[in-house]
C-alpha cells in the first residue's frame, strides 16, 4: 500500500466529514454546473473519494444517464457505496482503480477535483483523460492552493498549515506541500488549456478553490 492508499484508509470519514462541510458542497456544486451535463450522459469522476460529487452529478445526468467514480483507495469506495446504497441510486456505480490509468472507455464528462495536486505528473494524466473523452466530451478540474486575494492574505499561512497535516507525508517534508500543490494545478490547468477548446478558469472560495474545464476537439490525438 502506497503512503497515499495508507492515509486516506486511516482518515477516510474524516475526508468524508470535511468533503461533505456546507461551503465545501457549494464549490463542488459549482465545478459541476460547469460541465453543463445534460440528461442521458455518461460522467466519470477520477478519485471521486467517499463521493461526495455523486448527489451533483446525479441531479446533472437524471435517472438515464450514468455516473462512474474510481478511486484507488478501498476505504473511500467503501464510503461511496453507502452513500449510493442509502439514496438507492441505480445509476451510479464506483470501480477501483488507478486515475493515471483508468480502466474506461469512453464517456461524455471527466471530472476530478482536489486529485491532480496529488498526482505525480498531473499533466500527463489530465491529457490522458481527454483521450478517453468523446468528441465534443466535457472535462472540469477543481484543485486548492494559497489565495491571490488581498484580504484573504492572512489565511494563507493557515492554508499552508493546513496542506501540510493533510498532504501524506507533508508534516515531514522538507519542501513546501502548498507550493508542490501548486506546481501540480499549473501542469494540469496548462495541459487542459492546450489540449481543449472552450478552456476556462476561474477561481472561488476566497480564492483558495480553483476550477479550469475544457472540451475535446472532435480532431484531438
Amino acid at each position: 500500500m502506497t503512503d497515499v492508499q495508507g492515509f486516506y484508509t486511516r482518515w477516510a470519514q474524516l475526508y468524508d466529514y470535511i468533503a461533505t462541510a456546507p461551503g465545501v458542497r457549494s464549490w463542488r456544486e459549482h465545478v459541476v454546473d460547469t460541465l453543463s451535463l445534460s440528461p442521458g450522459d455518461t460522467v466519470v469522476e477520477m478519485g471521486c473519494g467517499t463521493g461526495a460529487n455523486f448527489p451533483y452529478l446525479r441531479d446533472a445526468v437524471g435517472p438515464r444517464g450514468r455516473v462512474v467514480g474510481l478511486d484507488v483507495v478501498e476505504a473511500m469506495l467503501a464510503s461511496a457505496r453507502d452513500r449510493i446504497d442509502e439514496r438507492g441510486w441505480e445509476n451510479v456505480g464506483v470501480v477501483r482503480g488507478d486515475a493515471t490509468r483508468p480502466p474506461i472507455e469512453r464517456a461524455d464528462a471527466i471530472i476530478a477535483t482536489f486529485l491532480v495536486g496529488m498526482l505525480r505528473d498531473p499533466g500527463e494524466a489530465v491529457s490522458g483523460w481527454i483521450d478517453h473523452l468523446a468528441p465534443g466530451g466535457r472535462i472540469a478540474i477543481m484543485n486548492a492552493g494559497r489565495s491571490d486575494r488581498r484580504l484573504a492574505a492572512p489565511l494563507n499561512l493557515l492554508f499552508r498549515l493546513f496542506v501540510r497535516a493533510s498532504s501524506p507525508g507533508g508534516r515531514l517534508s522538507r519542501k513546501s506541500p502548498a507550493a508542490a500543490l501548486e506546481s501540480r494545478w499549473r501542469d494540469a490547468s496548462d495541459t487542459l488549456r492546450a489540449e481543449t477548446t472552450a478552456f476556462g478558469t476561474e477561481r472561488i472560495g476566497l480564492g483558495f478553490v480553483r476550477c479550469a474545464r475544457g472540451r475535446r476537439p472532435a480532431d484531438h490525438s
